[in-house]
């Protein structure tokens, strides 16, 4: 790894032939300032990132691929939306999207290794995949990055050039907990027991979730991301001491950032595991909880599209929730408001008009109440979702639309 200046980065950065594709940390561990470089020096790449966030250069002559959209690329009419399962976008990178450049955000050197600290996610295969075809892996040095455990350490030898800075890390926007939130996570906490492994994301329904769950004891976290809402679990005394945290990105507040430096309980490994369903099923009791922009009479979620438009993508839905099920006394749960208050229409539709992220789940989870979903027979789980998760306003029509659809109702 060789430690260079602004100038002497652009310089190389400007060498790159053709249309380079570029893979970059994204999540809140974006390298702000290498990839600035990067857009000063290169008129046209094209730049590979999961769950980008705004203030990503965006211009004419920057092609957006991503298998997660993010804010600062969803809407993009030059964006590539390449569908994919979490677990398997490090097999994409190897084999139809071969980066030429990994740019990626570390801490500073220690005994030779950095740290990918708060973002390991599809890093590794990246820098892996870069480098058997003589690409560049350029990494920004930053003093404020967590230095974490697993799979974040990386050996110096595995990056060719870096830039130090010292730069705060961006934390997500404060989330609102709204009334529904509090009473879908209410709801959420009756069906984890103690002892029970985690995986939620982020939002107002995970936080309420693990806001319920501080009463519990001997919890443990196998999840793809995590946020504040764990350090509250390990400050309640919630979490198991003998189980490490497992996950392969995390965002949040300072305090959380400091919590995971150097922190040999957090161990954040590649997606290859966190998100294998085969490892995510030896985890005891899994319990997954993800969300949905739409559930149907048939028990199927929507978390990707909107009207037919890209909104994120699979994520690790797929993954978790087929891992929870094969898990011994796992469950796989979906959230969600029954009402979309901005849309002002009804989240639970007799038929999913986008394609489907995820189904046969346990249970479906609204603040009107749960359906329970595996066990039972077809017409069931229908009358389930519309009596128990749909608002009140929409189960007439629902049921009218349902017996339309071959259901007994």
């Amino acid at each position: 790894m060789r430690v260079v200046t602004e100038s002497t980065l652009r310089s190389v950065l400007a060498g790159l032939r053709g249309i380079p594709r570029v893979v970059v940390s994204g999540n809140f561990a974006t390298p702000w300032r290498v990839l600035g470089l990067l857009d000063a020096a290169v008129a046209e790449y094209r730049l590979f990132a999961l769950n980008a966030q705004a203030g990503i250069p965006d211009r004419a002559g920057v092609t957006f691929e991503s298998a997660f959209v993010g804010p600062g690329m969803r809407g993009s009419d030059r964006l590539r939306y390449l569908p994919c399962r979490l677990s398997l976008v490090p097999s994409l990178l190897a084999t139809a999207l071969p980066p030429d450049v990994v740019m990626i955000h570390t801490s500073v050197r220690a005994g030779g290794t950095v740290s990918l600290g708060v973002e390991v996610n599809v890093l590794p295969a990246a820098i892996a995949a870069a480098r058997a075809r003589g690409g560049l892996v350029v990494a920004q040095l930053n003093s404020r990055m967590p230095y974490t455990y697993g799979d974040a350490v990386l050996a110096e030898d595995e990056i060719d050039l870096a830039l130090e800075v010292e730069d705060p890390l961006p934390s997500p926007a404060p989330r609102h907990v709204t009334d529904v939130h509090e009473s879908i996570g209410e709801r959420v906490a009756r069906l984890v027991p103690d002892a029970a492994t985690l995986q939620l994301g982020i939002g107002g329904v995970p936080d309420a979730v693990l806001g319920q769950l501080r009463r519990r004891r001997a919890l443990a976290v196998w999840s793809e991301m995590f946020s504040d809402g764990v350090l509250g679990l390990e400050q309640a005394g919630a979490l198991a001491a003998d189980r490490p945290i497992t996950a392969s990105f995390a965002f949040g507040t300072a305090d959380l950032y400091a919590w995971i430096d150097r922190n040999p309980r957090v161990r954040m490994l590649r997606t290859e595991k966190t998100n294998d369903p085969g490892l995510i099923a030896r985890q005891a009791a899994m319990v997954s909880v993800n969300g949905a922009l739409q559930v149907d009479l048939f028990a199927q979620a929507n978390a990707a599209r909107v009207h037919g438009v890209i909104y994120s993508g699979f994520g690790g839905q797929t993954d978790f929730v087929v891992g929870a099920l094969h898990s011994p006394g796992g469950r796989a749960i979906i959230a969600l408001p029954s009402w979309h208050p901005k849309a002002n229409v009804s989240t639970v539709v007799p038929r999913l008009a986008g394609p489907v992220t995820s189904f046969q789940h346990s249970f479906i989870v609204s603040e009107q109440g749960t359906a329970t979903i595996w066990g039972n027979d077809a017409t069931t789980q229908a009358e389930q979702v519309i009596d128990r998760v749909a608002h009140p306003s929409a189960r007439d029509e629902l049921r009218r639309a349902g017996r339309g659809l071959g259901f007994r109702l």
